[in-house]
Order: C-alpha cells, then sequence, then structure tokens
C-alpha cells in the first residue's frame, strides 16, 4: 500500500519531477490502448469517475491498463477476490456521513431480519477528509473483462463532432491565423490557433483548442484565475499546469486524447514550482477538474435543448401544452401543463384560465382532444384512399382518342 507518512499531493509531485527530469510526458497514456476506449480512473462497482488528485495519483502511479478500480469490500460485495498479496492505492475522499449502530428508546442496538445490527447513515457535524485503498481491477479475480472492440475509421468523425458541437456551444472567439502559435488572449478573450491544415490530425487540432479552451475558462467573467502573467515566472507555469491537466482528462472523456508536446517549453518552471511548493499539484488538480466541469457543462445544455424542443408524445389521457382543441364550438390552446395544473386559453376571447385535473372543463377537453384525434384519423384515411384513384378529368385530344380506338373496336 502506498506510504502513509507523506501525503498524496507530495507523492503525486515527486512523481510528476521524476518523469519531468526523464523527458516523459507525464499524464500520457494512449485513449486506445489495447484495443480499448482508454479512459481515467473509475470505480468498477458505481462507474463513477475518480476526480481532481484522486484520479491524478491513480493515472500517474498505476502500471495498468484496465481504468477500473475498486475497494476490498466493493470488490467483495460484488463476488470478486482481490488476488493475494496485491497492493493497494491510497485515495483521499470527503466524508459527510457515517454509518452508526441504530439504537431503540433503551439505547440497545436494533438487530434486522438477518440477526445483524441496523446500520444507519449519520449526518457528521463536518465533512472530514478520509483515506481509502483501491485495488485496480487487474488485480481483482472474477471481474468481467474490460471489453475490448476494434476503433473504426468513421467513429472519428463522431468524436470530432461532440468537441466542435462543446466548442461552439462555449461561444468562445477563435481566430485562425497562419502560424505556428496556440495561445489565449485575456484582453481580447479570444483563442488564436494555426490554421487547420497545419496539423498532422484532427485529434492534434482538438486537443491543441481544448488546451487553450482551459485558459479561456479563467476569463474573470467565467473561473476567474490569475491570467494576466509573464512567460517563465511561477504564476505562468500554474496556470500552464492547469490547463495541461484539464486538456488530458479532456482528451480522454472526449477520446480525441492528448498532445503532450506542449508541456515541453514548462518543464523546468514546472519542476522548480513542484519542488518549492509540493502542494501545488493538489490545487492544479482541483482547478483542472473545474475547468472540466465547465467545459462538459456546455454538452449538458445541448441536450437539454434538444430535449426541449422535442414534441411531446401524443397522450390521449392528459392534456399537453400546445394541444389546440375544439370543444363547444370553441378553440381552447393549453398554454403549460404539468401532470396536475393547466394553463388553457380561450382563443375566441383570449381568456385565460388555470385548470386542474379535478375540473370538469379539464375532462371535457380530453374526451373532445380524443374525438378530434380520431376524426382526423378518419380523415386522413379517406383522403388516402381518394388518392388511389385517378380522378383527373382528360382532355379534348384524350377523348377523341378513346373514341378512335372504341371505334376501332367495334369493326
Amino acid at each position: 500500500m502506498a506510504t502513509e507518512t507523506k501525503k498524496m499531493y507530495e507523492l503525486v509531485a515527486e512523481k510528476i519531477i521524476e518523469q519531468l527530469k526523464q523527458g516523459i510526458a507525464p499524464w500520457q497514456k494512449p485513449w486506445n490502448s489495447a484495443g480499448t476506449d482508454y479512459s481515467m480512473p473509475y470505480n468498477a462497482v458505481t462507474s463513477n469517475p475518480y476526480k481532481g488528485l484522486n484520479a491524478l495519483y491513480l493515472h500517474l502511479f498505476s502500471p495498468y491498463q484496465d481504468p477500473r478500480w475498486a475497494t476490498f469490500k466493493q470488490a467483495e460485495s460484488e463476488g470478486w477476490q482481490v488476488q493475494k498479496g496485491a497492493k493497494g492505492f491510497m485515495i483521499n475522499f470527503v466524508k459527510t456521513h457515517d454509518l452508526r449502530t441504530k439504537l431503540d428508546e433503551n439505547k440497545r442496538p436494533v438487530i434486522g431480519t438477518d440477526g445483524k445490527p441496523v446500520k444507519i447513515k449519520v449526518e457528521l457535524n463536518s465533512p472530514i477528509v478520509t483515506k481509502a485503498w483501491v485495488f485496480n481491477a487487474e488485480q481483482i479475480k472474477g471481474i468481467p473483462p474490460l471489453p475490448v472492440r476494434e476503433i473504426k475509421d468513421n467513429e472519428l468523425w463522431g468524436k470530432v463532432a461532440r468537441v466542435e458541437s462543446i466548442v461552439k456551444a462555449s461561444g468562445a472567439k477563435i481566430e485562425h491565423v497562419a502560424g505556428d502559435r496556440a495561445f489565449y488572449t485575456p484582453l481580447f478573450d479570444k483563442i488564436n490557433m494555426p490554421e487547420r491544415p497545419q496539423f498532422e490530425t484532427a485529434d492534434r487540432y482538438y486537443s491543441t483548442l481544448l488546451h487553450e479552451l482551459g485558459h479561456w475558462t479563467g476569463h474573470h467573467s467565467r473561473l476567474d484565475r490569475e491570467l494576466v502573467n509573464k512567460f517563465g515566472t511561477p504564476d505562468y507555469a500554474r496556470e500552464e499546469l492547469r490547463a495541461e491537466i484539464a486538456s488530458m482528462i479532456l482528451g480522454n472523456e472526449l477520446k480525441i486524447g492528448h498532445d503532450p508536446k506542449q508541456h515541453i517549453a514548462y518543464v523546468d518552471s514546472w519542476i522548480k514550482v513542484l519542488t518549492d511548493t509540493p502542494y501545488e499539484i493538489h490545487s492544479a488538480a482541483a482547478d483542472a477538474q473545474r475547468i472540466f466541469d465547465y467545459v462538459m457543462a456546455f454538452e449538458k445544455k445541448i441536450e437539454q435543448k434538444q430535449e426541449a424542443t422535442k414534441a411531446p408524445e401524443y397522450n390521449p389521457n392528459t392534456l399537453q401544452t400546445g394541444d389546440v382543441i375544439k370543444y363547444n364550438g370553441t378553440k381552447y390552446e393549453v398554454l403549460e401543463a404539468d401532470k396536475r395544473n393547466f394553463l388553457i386559453q380561450d382563443l375566441s376571447n383570449n381568456h385565460k384560465v388555470q385548470l386542474t385535473v379535478n375540473d370538469g372543463l379539464f375532462n371535457s377537453l380530453v374526451e373532445a382532444k380524443r374525438a378530434n384525434r380520431n376524426t382526423i384519423s378518419i380523415l386522413s384515411t379517406i383522403e388516402n384512399k381518394v388518392k388511389e384513384y385517378d380522378y383527373s378529368i382528360p382532355t379534348a385530344k384524350e377523348l377523341v382518342a378513346q373514341e378512335d380506338n372504341s371505334s376501332k373496336r367495334k369493326i
């Protein structure tokens, strides 16, 4: 197990410094390693991704390709078995509740039907940071194998379209200029990118753009980080560290990978910052997680917008927003609708009335809605039947031709 004599951030900082000195990009792993969709570390039981420093810690220290992790108890609960002698990896998590034995009015433990004391979740007075040890799926017997599938060439376009839609939804101002520099300018709130053809692949272009989008989130109107720093200063290196980690986890989430070449210019600065202040890696990982969450929130907004524009499926048993129903010679439009309350407008005089499911008019309108639907269905059927017949009127020339043919048949 990881040593407890050092803080996790110290271990991570030391690991990064060691790899940077060796010329290795510490956060680079192939996203399609072993034919799988490479992911950042996540829990094998809950499917929840590890975040912040925990994610970075497992990513850097793990010699395994499988991104799945679980505690000993979690593995046991699934019928899996941690291999004998396997070494766990320490993570930190914030604990807000505690499991305690339920007591009766006499302060005695309540025993459940299984003969064991009943446990209840009790909220702590204040959150505490505690430790847990997790094991990789490759250390666990009985866990289903990670699905291996062939990555098809046409999937690239879907991934590119996904990133493009997120960037577009962000509203970030992007200007393409011939050259070899990609950068974000806080003063003009603008991202400058080289022309697309200058990149070897679409993946390289978008991984670079995600790095700059990471800086873009630091604007005072967004996540508000200090961005006006001179190249080569510790503060400049700190911001680059955040953008680099953020683009790594974004690249893995969006399955376009990560280009480690961007970090080369900052190696010496990062080594100095992390040597002087090891805790900086904890802060950087936390900020990178905030960047990730901020950027990915644009995808959720896209999904919500698409869901909102979908026409609701026809329901004959209630009123739905947008329904226009003819009843007793009057047309009514449903302006708002939820499960029990409805705002209706009389289109003859624009008078609005609030209804509930218990009102007589509600039930009458629902019945009229069904009747209108049936009438439309019948008319549609008749219309389709009519279309099966040719009711076109022949021209005079066609009538003469028909008469000539008739005469010939008689002869």
